[in-house]
């Protein structure tokens, strides 16, 4: 089965094709589609569902989206569905990091998670979905060199270091994106029959 994943992210595409391994996974720009978005649901799993609906559209393949963020506990789940967002538009990785450190600096509740929302729309138009999570807190300085987004920050309870401190392996063996695409994956082989 072809499956479009609604991305440009190239370590996303590699951690699906990871899991849908017997599956033939192109990015959007490899599927020719290179089109801009606009994320406006109220929650991860209508942002990916947002996602996949509008590429689903403009093609005849499966199409999988996720969309994934932190949700820190003592801001009511900020950033939440706007952490890419979290320090303007255009901001790097490191400036919405930096802008979290500074917002909690003189908070105690360190505790977050990391959510993922992944969506499947078959060519039928049917859709599957599956949420993951991983648990962690928020330290008080970035470390660590591997990863993207807020993993320097990220102290992930099951592997006692930052995200950026682990190893691809490490973070994507338990990463909420991982949960989360292998729910869908099973879903889909009881969908399809294997």
């Amino acid at each position: 089965m072809k499956i479009i994943a609604a991305t440009s992210n190239k370590g996303k595409v590699r951690e699906i094709k990871s899991i849908f391994s017997d599956m033939d996974i192109v990015s959007m720009r490899e599927a020719g589609i290179d089109i801009e978005i606009e994320e406006n649901g109220e929650s991860f799993l209508e942002n990916a569902l947002i996602k996949a609906r509008v590429i689903a559209n403009l093609c005849d393949c499966a199409v999988l989206s996720d969309d994934s963020g932190l949700c820190v506990d003592a801001l009511d789940g900020a950033p939440g569905i706007y952490s890419a967002r979290y320090a303007g538009e255009n901001a790097t990785d490191e400036e919405r990091y930096q802008k979290l450190l500074k917002v909690l600096e003189n908070e105690t509740n360190r505790n977050a998670h990391f959510t993922s929302a992944v969506a499947l729309i078959l060519p039928d138009g049917r859709e599957l979905t599956a949420l993951g999570y991983v648990d962690g807190k928020i330290g008080y300085e970035p470390l660590g060199e591997n990863g993207f987004g807020y993993d320097p920050i990220f102290i992930c309870d099951e592997l006692g270091k930052t995200f950026a401190q682990a190893t691809d392996d490490e973070k994507n063996s338990i990463s909420h994106r991982k949960r989360a695409l292998e729910q869908v994956y099973r879903k889909l082989m009881l969908e399809v029959g294997e």
